[in-house]
């Protein structure tokens, strides 16, 4: 149990380093944080800094999701453990204590979660997210069709993690706040 624990808490920090700003310090000298749209996540350092960037956030955080999900086996063959991990490495995301707690939104986070939970579900919400994105062409419209597309493909698939799913799904509606009223108004930007 106190394995578990700690190991929990070392997931939830080490979700929480923020990739985006660690990689647009070291290598443009730019704080993430303050130019942009401000989120730390793949989208805005894509905007600001270029594809390659944008793709090194993205895989940063999609492993920073999908390798304390693959470690929690190890830890306790407690059969919830996984999910207990996966959520955890949202919260690190969102809410890191380096970032006094404002953190990215956490839509890769989640996919890279998913990949070492239940990877055919992960595929289908990618296919979700990649047809509403090229669409509608805003991230955030297409996070959050993925949202709404992630617990109706983990019914069909794995229901044994639909808890995991709506909390992963209501998580992403709670950080997309802004840019669902963004959406509502029409003023929500394209993503180039």
């Amino acid at each position: 149990m106190i394995e578990a624990g700690l190991f929990l808490l070392f997931t939830y920090l080490f979700a929480a380093v923020p990739t985006g700003p660690i990689l647009a310090t070291l290598y443009a000298d730019v704080d993430i944080t303050s130019a942009g749209s401000g989120n730390t996540g793949a989208t805005n350092v894509h905007r600001l800094l270029g594809p390659r960037f944008g793709l090194a956030t993205l895989l940063g955080d999609l492993a920073k999701g999908c390798v304390p999900v693959l470690l929690a086996p190890a830890v306790t063959d407690w059969v919830h453990f996984p999910s207990v991990v996966a959520i955890t490495t949202f919260a690190g995301h969102c809410w890191p204590p380096y970032l006094e707690f404002k953190g990215g939104k956490g839509v890769a986070t989640v996919a890279g979660a998913l990949i070492g939970l239940a990877p055919f579900v992960a595929l289908l919400t990618a296919a979700a997210w990649m047809i509403a994105f090229l669409l509608g062409r805003r991230s955030s419209l297409a996070a959050l069709a993925a949202a709404i597309v992630l617990p109706l493909c983990t019914l069909w698939l794995r229901p044994d993690l639909l808890i995991t799913a709506v909390v992963f799904m209501l998580g992403l509606f709670h950080r997309h706040r802004a840019n669902i009223g963004r959406l509502l108004s029409g003023s929500e930007p394209k993503t180039e």
